[in-house]
């Protein structure tokens, strides 16, 4: 199976010498997958070097122009360093693009915390309008940002992981789907954490319900999972804990109700070790999961 990254170049590439409309801006990260795109479309794959504040101003630069600019690069360098640009040339002017990462929360331990960004959504959090998608798998990726590029000009984020469930779920780009039904609570795992919220759910009687676009949050599938459900609510997201309490409690906020929110600790993993270490180290493995989930529950 091919990674969420190595679909994103496959998807972008045909889909420039199908749409007219795209431009790509890279910087220098993932160039070596687009070389031939680059070769057929000189004039809208561009290569800005490390410069990742200039990735985005050239980005929102060509929004200005009727462009659908994406713009690809670590998380940590496209969201998190060029934070001013983003706010900037897309937010203050009203623009669009879209924002494709790679090496999320903890994707390449031995890049260290440089290369990590486990704060990303919660940033943009900060920001109005930003549609921040989460695929748990390639092929769900592929929909995703085929989803994004035709989004008119709408400002969005497409979050691409190393770690992937084992079987893609239909996504919408929309809606929150639900898995499993229960009554004893509900657990809503977002994007690469299904896999593993599923196995430490089995045997509980709890609503799983699985999340792959993030924001807008769909409060709808909350409150619905909630009113068949005990209001406990539990959410597994694969970057900074408790990222969408909020949404949960706004989407509850007349119904009687308690959140737990699990995710990337705040504290920096000095010892980089592997994924898995790091999953583990923070909670989000299967075992884990279902101590802090029945723990919470009971």
């Amino acid at each position: 199976m091919d990674t969420m990254r190595e679909r994103f170049v496959s998807v972008t590439s045909q889909l420039l010498d199908e749409d007219p409309r795209l431009a790509l801006v890279l910087a220098e990260i993932t160039m070596d997958g687009f070389r031939p795109a680059r070769e057929r479309h000189p004039d809208r794959v561009l290569n800005v070097g490390i410069r990742e504040q200039l990735l985005v101003g050239v980005g929102g630069g060509l929004a200005l122009t009727g462009i659908r600019p994406i713009m690809h690069t670590f998380a940590s360098f496209l969201v998190e360093r060029p934070f001013e640009q983003v706010k900037l040339d897309f937010g203050h002017q009203g623009t669009g693009g879209v924002l494709v990462s790679a090496a999320a929360s903890y994707d390449w331990p031995a890049g260290g915390f440089t290369h990590m960004a486990p704060g990303d959504v919660a940033l943009l959090d900060t920001l109005d309008g930003w549609t921040v998608h989460v695929p748990g798998h390639p092929d769900e990726a592929e929909a995703l940002l085929r989803h994004a590029y035709a989004a008119g000009d709408d400002r969005v984020y497409v979050r691409l992981s190393a770690l992937s469930n084992g079987a893609p779920r239909p996504v919408d780009g929309l809606r929150t789907e639900t898995v499993r039904e229960g009554g004893s609570g509900v657990v809503v795992a977002v994007g690469p954490m299904l896999d593993n919220v599923l196995a430490a759910t089995e045997g509980l009687d709890v609503t799983v319900l699985y999340a792959a676009t993030v924001r807008p949050f769909d409060g709808a599938a909350l409150r619905t999972a909630a009113g068949r459900a005990a209001a406990d609510v539990v959410l597994v997201e694969p970057y900074l804990a408790g990222t969408s309490t909020g949404a949960a409690a706004e989407a509850l906020v007349d119904v009687p109700h308690r959140v737990l929110g699990l995710g990337v600790g705040r504290a920096e993993l000095r010892r980089y070790g592997t994924v898995d270490e790091h999953t583990a180290a923070h909670g989000l493995d299967a075992r884990s999961l279902r101590e802090r989930i029945t723990a919470f529950l009971r």
